[in-house]
């Protein structure tokens, strides 16, 4: 048996353990998702996901693939952006969230394809998409390299990936940080989603994802060129950018 060991917040946990309890709190928090989005960030996520959109460069006719796609904000937008000549496939491993946004995008008049999937083994060809996206899930993935490598296999020669994640907030704002992340968000998951508990895991796992340099030197070492990123929020969350060449 696999003896090698990973966090789970501040949790040390075997590796084979981990993918079990990270269903177990998308499963518990997916019904209340998106309400919670709004109000842990104060509704900022939609101005960063709107950013990673204009950042993208996806254009009419493009193929785009959002990893982690969750309910599906991204996936939305992108079709939009992308029209009946283009393609968006929705992708997420836990089947809760990929009913949301799977439901989400039919009664929004979209047939967008779907797949549950692990982001280490992507259902897809070599050099098949113009850009990928993961959006506030890399950091609960067990094997980041092995999924950043995977996003880099499918896009074509040229294409781009987008992480976009929480990192290192600017330090003079860490106490306010940590008393909102520690104190006022398992708080607000207890009164709203009646689930503290997946919501400290969701503090904890973004205080142990990488930082952006590191994240930076990360995908590098996966493959993709010309990385660079963009601070939002004053570091809260980073939008990092990659290349295939």
């Amino acid at each position: 048996m696999n003896d090698k060991t990973t966090h789970f917040g501040f949790q040390t946990v075997a590796e084979h353990e981990k993918h079990k309890k990270v269903a177990e709190v998308f499963s518990s928090v997916a019904g209340n998702y998106d309400i919670m989005n709004d109000l842990m960030s104060f509704g900022l996520h939609r101005l960063w996901k709107a950013f990673t959109i204009q950042v993208s460069g996806v254009r009419e006719g493009d193929r785009v693939l959002d990893v982690a796609g969750g309910t599906a904000d991204l996936s939305l937008a992108f079709a939009r952006r992308v029209g009946p000549t283009g393609q968006v496939w929705l992708t997420d491993i836990n089947h809760a969230m990929l009913s949301r946004g799977r439901d989400r995008v039919l009664d929004r008049g979209y047939a967008l394809p779907v797949a549950q999937c692990d982001a280490e083994r992507l259902p897809f060809p070599d050099d098949h998409f113009d850009c990928v996206t993961v959006a506030f899930g890399l950091r609960n993935m067990t094997h980041k390299d092995a999924a950043l490598a995977e996003m880099r296999r499918v896009l074509r020669p040229g294409g781009r990936l987008l992480v976009l994640e929480f990192s290192k907030v600017w330090k003079p704002l860490e106490p306010a940080y940590d008393l909102y992340s520690f104190k006022l968000l398992p708080w607000l998951g207890h009164k709203v989603a009646q689930d503290a508990d997946s919501y400290r895991y969701l503090a904890e796992s973004i205080r142990m994802h990488p930082g952006q340099e590191e994240l930076k030197a990360i995908m590098e070492r996966a493959g993709l060129s010309r990385v660079d990123y963009f601070n939002l929020t004053a570091g809260v969350v980073a939008l990092h950018r990659g290349y295939k060449f």
